[in-house]
């Protein structure tokens, strides 16, 4: 048996985007504002910072509470 020499094929270059930080922290701002808003509302007990009234987003969020640690019984 002969072993064939093949030549190897030439990956092509990669190019990483430039992305202005500008631009990247403006989305961060809005995603991290987006996830206190939601922590927010996870951790919110019904009490005077309440929208609602009742008890219908703690019964929503009830387990994102536990799993978060906070406490709610």
């Amino acid at each position: 048996m002969s072993q064939s020499t093949a030549t190897p094929i030439a990956a092509p270059a990669v190019q990483v985007p430039v992305v202005p930080l500008l631009q990247l922290g403006t989305w961060v701002v809005f995603f991290g504002l987006l996830a206190m808003l939601a922590i927010f509302f996870v951790s919110a007990d019904q009490g005077a910072i309440s929208l609602p009234a009742g008890n219908a987003v703690h019964e929503w969020v009830h387990d994102a509470r536990h799993l978060l640690g906070y406490p709610c019984h």
